[in-house]
């Protein structure tokens, strides 16, 4: 969940932040080297300190817009932090600030598009703005979640099927392939605003999302313990544990909020059965009707498969690394794997990794920031614990504080387990994979990765 901002996912176990790819060419490793000092505030490690080799964080412009979330600069990351910490405040019951709100809804163009940030809202979006699919599809999410901007929802949404590529699916940015990570995002817009994926089909082959999405998982042709993985990309594919979580969200249909399933929710998991009807890709078939549904809930078992074989070889938690360091935990991941989990009903299978976020994810979270907080939130939502009391943490708290003061509560759809009541006063309300989108576009995509790992690794 994923930029917080999304990253790109590494060769071995994508990141969230901005859910980035992994697969590594001598242009995306020069790319990092040479934009690493910018993009610092994805580079974050959890709450060890920073690794000598790692840029400072940069600070943030002398004076923030008010009504935003988080303190460090947003040109990167700004709607997909602010959509986040909306989302995961009204999804637990909390009414958000109509300052933090308005900001989020201004941002848009007039196109329907969303950029990362825009410091004059009032100035007309222009052939240079920078617009961005994860972005759109976050405020997508986290508006349509609030009630009250249908036209800026449906705006957005036109928007983005008007960039809809002829395989189905979405890059980042205009003029970059489709890849697992926006395309799965962008499934979980169109779903909150109340579309059905399978019928956003492209104009010039008449594919559908899920027709994009599940092409980009390995299937039997892979080695043993790479099937049932997603690339974050076709081109040098490779498993990719961040955009395998944001897949396996988005075959089912789901975006960054799904019902909770605990730990009496016990369905297997079950991995990429070969020999059957899979084939290089996946499962084969259509993507629509029942049948579709059905191929599409084995690909995300197949997906969620992978991704528990990857827990447990690694303590109940993902591994990442930038190139040339040392791998370390990557919480923000770890937590998208969570929801990934609870998505497919297998909540008894996500109680590991979810104690181990318990346990270790607070230092991470603090030093990341609102969208750090709100994909904890979101994670302890999909398992129906309570985010106010996270391993001694009071995720909803902390969230709150990094942002203009909430105006109040609301009832939550589904409240967690254990949580407090709070009072009724109306309604309201990682990826980590967006923030380096739009600085290493020029770059190469192989940056995205390396910098969205960072940012969610400890």
């Amino acid at each position: 969940m994923a930029p917080l901002a999304p990253q790109a996912p590494s060769p071995q176990t994508p990141p969230v932040a901005v859910r980035a790819p992994r697969a590594r060419t001598a242009a995306a490793l020069a790319a990092t080297a040479v934009l690493a000092t910018v993009l610092t505030s994805y580079t974050t490690t959890a709450y060890a300190a920073p690794h000598p080799a790692a840029p400072a964080t940069p600070s943030a412009p002398a004076k923030l817009p008010p009504g935003l979330y988080g303190t460090k600069d947003p040109q990167y990351d700004g709607v997909w932090r602010q959509s986040l910490a909306l989302l995961a405040q009204h999804t637990v019951g909390v009414r958000p600030a109509t300052s933090a709100v308005d900001w989020l809804a201004g941002q848009q163009c007039a196109d329907g598009s969303f950029a990362a940030f825009r410091p004059d809202p009032g100035a007309a979006c222009d052939a240079k703005t920078m617009r961005d699919t994860n972005q759109t599809a976050a405020a997508v999410q986290a508006l349509a979640a609030l009630g009250g901007h249908g036209s800026t929802v449906q705006k957005a949404v036109t928007w983005l099927k008007s960039v809809q590529h002829d395989d189905g699916g979405w890059g980042s940015m205009a003029g970059s392939d489709s890849d697992a990570n926006s395309t799965a995002v962008v499934i979980g817009a169109l779903t909150a605003a109340g579309e059905r994926p399978e019928s956003v089909t492209s104009k010039k082959d008449g594919k559908n999302p899920y027709d994009a999405l599940l092409g980009f998982q390995l299937g039997c042709d892979a080695k043993d313990g790479e099937r049932g993985a997603f690339a974050f990309q076709l081109k040098n594919a490779a498993p990719n544990a961040d955009a395998t979580a944001a897949a396996a969200t988005g075959a089912l249909g789901k975006g960054f909020v799904v019902d909770p399933a605990g730990k009496d929710a016990t369905a297997p998991v079950k991995a990429l059965a070969c020999g059957e009807d899979q084939g290089s890709g996946g499962a084969k078939g259509g993507t629509e009707g029942a049948d579709g549904a059905d191929r599409r809930a084995r690909a995300a078992d197949a997906g969620n498969a992978y991704l528990v074989a990857q827990l447990d070889a690694n303590g109940q938690h993902l591994r990442s690394a930038m190139p040339g360091a040392e791998q370390q935990p990557d919480v923000g991941n770890t937590a998208d794997t969570v929801v990934a989990l609870a998505a497919g009903a297998h909540g008894a299978a996500a109680q590991k990794p979810l104690q181990w976020l318990e346990k270790n994810a607070a230092g991470w979270a603090k030093q990341n920031g609102p969208a750090a907080y709100a994909q904890l939130v979101l994670a302890a939502h999909a398992t129906g614990t309570d985010p106010r009391s996270f391993g001694g943490t009071d995720l909803v708290a902390a969230l709150n504080a990094t942002g203009p003061a909430p105006e109040g509560s609301a009832p939550s759809a589904t409240p967690e387990k254990g949580a407090k009541n709070t009072d009724d006063t109306g309604g309201g309300i990682n990826v980590w994979w967006v923030v380096g989108v739009g600085l290493a576009f020029g770059a190469g995509i192989g940056f995205l990765i390396s910098a969205r790992k960072n940012k969610n690794a400890l």
